[in-house]
């Protein structure tokens, strides 16, 4: 007899749709801004400076009379695409070295970990900031200092989760079926710790469009006039009282874009690890 779904299960079921669809939205925004965007983001109207929310400007306009929507929509491609680039980057090296490191033990582990203990003394945004300042400023640089920075946290976690797992009865046995250290580390391992870590991953997205937009807030993310959120920020701030919607309206869009990838990684979490028996 099939049992039912327990109301608290049904309730994250549901949390983890709608906070899926809200996610595809976002990045069916970015990638199609060059189709949805109504004007060029870098077209400057100089009669239409500073317009309020209307009509034709939907977020108003800025200095330059350039279209606000546009250039939300065009700087949600750029921070989606560095969030996700460094994520991916950062989590696939990071649980790699972790894995090998828990997994193989002695003086290879103890180089490694020491070595992430040494990045992680520094403060991981005050080190992508002089990072990014002494290699120059732009997307390939911003994607290169994050992804410097930030491995270290995955293979910390990595580690612990081989190393809990590592002995096993079905290692064991894959070890005595004659299985090569690197197949039970990529066809054992790795798919064992991976699901614990979706969390992470998925929260750290929000984590790194904060610091995408905060780095272009201080003038280190893409040269100006490209459109990022951080950066419409910071011309915003100039016009609080003038114009408050130049700093609204990307402000909101960093706050949800931030908050939807942090309640959806806490919605993985509940649904990985329900507190009751839920079916």
């Amino acid at each position: 007899m099939k049992r039912k779904m327990s109301p608290t299960m049904k309730k994250a079921w549901i949390r983890f749709a709608i906070l899926v669809l809200l996610t595809l939205i976002f990045v069916f925004f970015a990638l199609f801004a060059s189709v949805l965007a109504p004007f060029d983001p870098l077209e400057s109207h100089y009669a239409d400076m500073l317009k309020p929310p209307n009509s034709t400007y939907l977020f108003g306009t800025d200095q330059l009379g350039r279209d606000l929507f546009s250039r939300i929509l065009y700087g949600g491609k750029s921070s989606l695409l560095i969030a996700f680039a460094v994520t991916a980057i950062i989590s696939t090296v990071g649980i790699l070295i972790g894995a090998i490191a828990g997994f193989t033990g002695g003086f290879f582990d103890n180089v490694l970990m020491r070595f992430s203990d040494m990045l992680m003394a520094f403060p991981g945004y005050i080190f992508t900031i002089a990072l990014v300042s002494f290699i120059g400023i732009g997307l390939p640089n911003m994607i290169l200092a994050m992804s410097l920075t930030g491995w270290t946290y995955y293979a910390r976690i990595s580690r612990s989760l081989v190393l809990s797992v590592k002995n096993n009865v079905y290692i064991e046995q894959a070890r005595l079926g004659g299985a090569s250290r690197i197949r039970i580390l990529l066809y054992y391992i790795i798919p064992n710790v991976l699901p614990s870590l979706l969390v992470n991953i998925f929260q750290d997205i929000g984590g790194k469009l904060l610091t995408i937009s905060g780095l272009s807030l201080l003038g280190l993310g893409s040269p100006p006039p490209a459109p990022e959120w951080g950066f419409m920020l910071s011309e915003g701030k100039n016009y609080m009282y003038s114009a408050p919607w130049m700093l609204i309206f990307p402000g909101l869009v960093i706050l949800v874009s931030v908050v939807i990838f942090n309640l959806l990684g806490d919605c993985i979490q509940d649904l990985m690890n329900p507190k009751e028996n839920v079916w």
